[in-house]
């Protein structure tokens, strides 16, 4: 029996990122505070089943980011990153 992952690719939760950063953000390279693992955001475990999106690390399943979104409001929580790097565009 295979078992299937609960979570996507970093790539599902692009639309909302760039809603809130006004740039693609799959590529944005950060740290994890937890284990130290460097990623891009495509490659963490977006989790977007609840009332807002949540992305762990590849390496220790830590919380990495949340984004809550509301009709009027947008709530981000990165602290489960070190640094988030953004590339800036061409």
């Amino acid at each position: 029996m295979t078992l299937t992952p609960d979570f996507l690719d970093g790539n599902a939760a692009a639309g909302d990122l760039e809603s809130l950063f006004g740039t693609d953000m799959t590529m944005a390279t950060g740290r994890c505070h937890g284990c130290g693992e460097q990623m891009a955001l495509a490659q963490t475990h977006a989790y977007l089943d609840g009332p807002g999106m949540v992305l762990r690390c590849p390496g220790c399943d830590g919380v990495l980011l949340r984004l809550v979104r509301s009709p009027a409001e947008m709530w981000l929580d990165a602290s489960g990153l070190d640094y988030l790097k953004i590339p800036t565009p061409a």
